[in-house]
């Protein structure tokens, strides 16, 4: 099916769904710069490969917004398919919050995917709908029947970080961030961000593209640390040592319905600009919500010394590299083609 095929039967099963805008980010459920194939349904929904943009279906048409950076190859990919591309910052290209306010029918229902929406993008689309008497749709992932062979989510292994390149162990992280969320007020902590839980749990893998993270949330509490995970990802090994450290694994989309046991008594402490909109609308108005910045985001920030003599070595590794690759430009440009 081509991008028209795919355009036309997503407008048809929005009309079934009686949605009169679909938003579609780039972005996966943890707000990541960079998504794994199974994230990628703007790419399906458009043919636009970059990594960054936004599109906006209405009942009968699609737009694609990104900024300068990809212009000239989004045209190019573009060409020939029913999708308009929007030029961010251009004079007379609306951005999407006013394209929005003006193209929402009164009562109309803006819908989307709330995992792959962050919190505040969320709560904007909520306020436009609201003011025009309509409605938000956020609990379903309407173009998943269109995309038939959609890449599974990452089954990549995960692995230990040691401390001979991490310099501090999981029990004194969790230490840490214990000692912040006390400090907050707080009984428990919600993580949605993979840098920080791999982070605290010193581990790796090859989940998103660029980064060495592993597809994850967690809930720490102040004597466990609830991680939610697909657990063939890891070893027996690796299950009996983050079982030493009071870590609890759960299926990786269970936190959402777990999240909803937080009633009235329970103080959480969690990021409002790190947290799905999908996430965030599953947690009890009962619950008393301390809204700052991610503890770990500060604590990973300075680093010690084993972390500091780590980085000293791969600059070092960095400076190799980049010299043989400038000795073999000037050495073979001219006779042969050489690509960027």
């Amino acid at each position: 099916m081509d991008i028209t095929g795919r355009v036309q039967r997503l407008h048809g099963i929005m009309r079934q769904n009686r949605a009169d805008i679909y938003i579609v980010p780039t972005a996966d459920f943890h707000q990541s710069e960079y998504v794994g194939e199974h994230f990628k349904m703007r790419e399906f929904l458009t043919g636009f490969t970059g990594s960054a943009g936004t599109a906006v279906f209405t009942a009968d048409e699609a737009y694609l917004w990104t900024d300068g950076r990809y212009f000239i190859q989004a045209a190019k990919e573009l060409e020939g398919t029913p999708v308009r591309l929007m030029k961010m910052g251009k004079p007379g290209v609306p951005d999407i919050e006013h394209f929005l306010r003006d193209r929402l029918p009164e009562g109309g229902v803006i819908a989307f995917d709330g995992r792959c929406v962050s919190l505040g993008d969320g709560k904007l689309y909520e306020q436009i709908a609201a003011e025009k008497g309509g409605a938000i749709s956020c609990g379903k992932d309407l173009a998943a029947d269109i995309w038939e062979d959609r890449p599974a989510l990452s089954k990549e292994p995960v692995w230990e970080l040691g401390l001979q390149y991490a310099g501090e162990d999981r029990a004194s992280k969790l230490g840490r961030i214990r000692e912040a969320m006390k400090g907050a007020g707080a009984d428990c902590h919600i993580l949605t961000t993979l840098d920080d839980i791999c982070w605290t749990l010193n581990i790796r893998g090859n989940d998103i593209e660029f980064f060495p993270l592993v597809l994850s949330y967690a809930i720490i509490t102040m004597d466990r640390m609830h991680l939610y995970i697909d657990e063939t990802k890891l070893s027996d090994e690796m299950k009996e040592v983050l079982a030493a450290d009071d870590v609890v694994l759960h299926p990786y989309n269970d936190i959402y319905e777990d999240i909803k046991a937080y009633g009235e008594g329970d103080c959480l402490l969690l990021d409002p600009v790190r947290v799905n909109y999908a996430m965030y609308s599953n947690i009890s108005d009962k619950v008393r919500k301390v809204e700052e910045r991610n503890p770990e985001i500060l604590f990973k920030s300075v680093k010690n010394p084993v972390e500091i003599e780590n980085m000293r070595k791969a600059q070092i590794k960095d400076s190799v590299a980049h010299v043989r690759f400038m000795k073999w430009l000037k050495e073979n440009v001219g006779k042969s083609r050489i690509t960027e």
